[in-house]
């Protein structure tokens, strides 16, 4: 592997890290601090793809599918908070399964009913239709890059939230105790609305920036979901710090396990996460 090839390769499972770092934020929100355990939260992310699939149709543009997609995910996250989740904070995590599998079906159906079984492609946006040249023989997508810095912005923007505003040590204070940050005054359930609807909003914009870089199509969203719940299990339940570098730590393991060794690529992210829970169990920053 030469120095250009292996640049490639680096990019590549940055891109895709800070990608599910995207999905494993919100995942990281709704399992760690409203412990809620959310099954369809990789259906979430499918729903965002075929938005802005959707709605670059209608719209003529692939900015605006954007603006007008965000507002409908959070609508999507409320619903299923306020009708569905609310009645099962305090009952066994079996019940939450059983509630979320049920959306999946209901989701993945749904979707097959309005957009069909085909696959769709999302065209790069003009403005980031080009590459970088690396080498003579190598390039670099644009929007690639473009990705991966709306990606770390959001991640600035987070980390911060989490830790230096009100809204974020209310979230912190939550996730410790749910009775005491009640008993302060504070409605709780409309905070656990909030959240729900923030990680949402997050995975399905993870979807939405995604969609011209990978094929459209009915369940995508599932396989994605097993790989974040193990980057929320390597970086610790409930922390966005862990969440951030377990998702990058994925990442590169996957870029350069499906070229180093193929054979394995499918279970090296299985043996990163047996190794960490060894060595400690409840994650990197739990």
């Amino acid at each position: 592997m030469d120095l250009a090839f292996f640049s490639v390769q680096l990019l590549n499972g940055l891109q895709y890290g800070l990608l599910l770092f995207l999905i494993a934020s919100g995942l990281t929100l709704i399992f760690g601090i409203m412990g809620i355990i959310n099954l369809a939260h990789g259906a979430m992310y499918m729903i965002g793809a075929y938005l802005a699939y959707d709605l670059t149709l209608r719209l003529g543009n692939f900015w605006l599918a954007i603006l007008a997609a965000i507002p409908i995910a959070i609508a999507l996250g409320l619903i299923i908070e306020r009708l569905f989740l609310d009645t099962l904070y305090k009952r066994d995590h079996l019940y939450q399964v059983l509630l979320t599998f049920g959306l999946i079906l209901v989701l993945n159906e749904a979707q097959r009913i309005i957009w069909g079984g085909d696959v769709h492609r999302v065209a790069v946006p003009a403005p980031f239709d080009a590459s970088i040249q690396l080498t003579d023989n190598l390039q670099y997508s644009v929007y690639r890059l473009f990705v991966m810095g709306v990606c770390l912005a959001l991640a600035g923007v987070i980390y911060w939230v989490m830790r230096h505003t009100r809204l974020g040590i209310i979230i912190r204070a939550g996730a410790v105790n749910r009775d005491m940050v009640e008993g302060l005054g504070i409605n709780v359930r409309t905070l656990f609305t909030l959240i729900f609807s923030i990680g949402v909003a997050l995975t399905a914009f993870a979807g939405m920036i995604a969609a011209p870089l990978t094929s459209i199509a009915p369940g995508m969203g599932d396989s994605i979901l097993i790989t974040c719940f193990v980057v929320v299990v390597i970086g610790g339940i409930g922390s966005i710090k862990g969440a951030f570098w377990g998702a990058i730590i994925i990442g590169m393991a996957t870029t350069f396990g499906a070229v180093l060794i193929p054979s394995l690529a499918s279970m090296v992210i299985y043996l990163i996460m047996a190794a960490v829970l060894l060595v400690k169990p409840r994650g990197l920053f739990a």
